[in-house]
């Protein structure tokens, strides 16, 4: 172990800056959830005060109604993009000119780097009911322009469009990689036996991807509850709130907003306990299903 860690000095700094990001965003920020049974004070002793904020928390009639919003956002981020960014890495297998290849990447990638502010900005612009390239061509055709952002029954899809356009490009480097790293006899038997195309791409790149594709599906689904602050923040107005107001926005209006710390980390704290229990289960599931899991 020793050896291990003097040999390889140079790659454990490396990794030190994410760790020490990790402990302090992430691990030390897990003590403060005993808030959620404390009365929180900032004179004086916190008051234990029990389930007290949870009871309130499921007793306040909106909740139910932003748990829904969460779970219908998050539910079509995970399982209708899902299978978008695999699409794209077969695709880009697929490409034989290595320029045009690098292109794609580059283009697709690039949106994952921009903040929610500057995505939010392009896609008001893009869907704007008056100058957007959307209603302009819908104009061209005829029909009448749709104001994409105000509206209750579209303002949903318009944040899967938006996280599909800033996240396509980047989770396809995964399934990418895992493509370039399967076993190229494979290839050649296809090639001997006279494998289309089609026909390598169902029985051996798919086949090969599942593992991965599992592990992504599992590592997404802990993950559920977190329907995307930033994004819903940048996009949220009054026509629409009802809709996509999420658990997260929630905490952020009640705990910043209200300053009620303690009952904001009781929502906070049952969203983490949500997602633990989905990440949990869906192992469990995927191991007795496929025999494959995430550990």
């Amino acid at each position: 172990m020793l050896k291990s860690l003097k040999k390889d000095r140079v790659l454990y700094l490396m990794l030190l800056p994410t760790l020490l990001f990790f402990l302090v965003f992430h691990v030390i920020p897990i003590l403060g959830m005993r808030l959620a049974f404390y009365d929180y004070r900032i004179k004086g002793d916190n008051i234990f005060v029990g389930l007290k904020h949870f009871e309130k928390l499921f007793s306040t009639p909106v909740f139910f109604q932003i748990l829904k919003n969460t779970l219908i956002i998050s539910a079509m981020k995970i399982f209708l993009f899902f299978p978008l960014p695999i699409m794209l890495a077969i695709m880009l297998n697929e490409f034989r000119s290595g320029p045009f290849r690098k292109g794609v990447q580059i283009v697709s990638y690039l949106p994952h780097f921009l903040s929610w502010v500057v995505i939010a900005g392009i896609w008001i612009e893009f869907l704007s009911p008056t100058t957007g390239v959307v209603n302009l061509f819908l104009n061209q055709l005829g029909m009448e322009s749709i104001d994409f952002l105000t509206d209750k029954s579209t303002i949903r899809w318009v944040l899967l469009a938006s996280e599909s356009w800033r996240s396509i490009g980047w989770d396809s480097i995964i399934y990418f990689a895992a493509i370039l790293g399967i076993d190229a006899t494979l290839y050649e038997a296809a090639k001997i036996d006279g494998a289309s195309r089609g026909a390598v791409i169902r029985h051996i790149i798919l086949p090969e991807l599942v593992v991965t594709m599992v592990t992504v599906l599992i590592l997404n689904i802990g993950f559920f509850m977190n329907a995307g602050l930033d994004q819903v923040l940048n996009f949220t107005n009054a026509a629409v709130n009802s809709r996509i107001d999420i658990i997260d926005t929630y905490v952020y209006r009640v705990g910043l907003g209200s300053s009620q710390y303690s009952f904001a980390t009781a929502a906070n704290l049952f969203k983490g306990l949500v997602g633990t229990t989905l990440i949990v289960s869906t192992h469990l599931l995927s191991r007795r299903l496929t025999g494959k899991g995430a550990w």
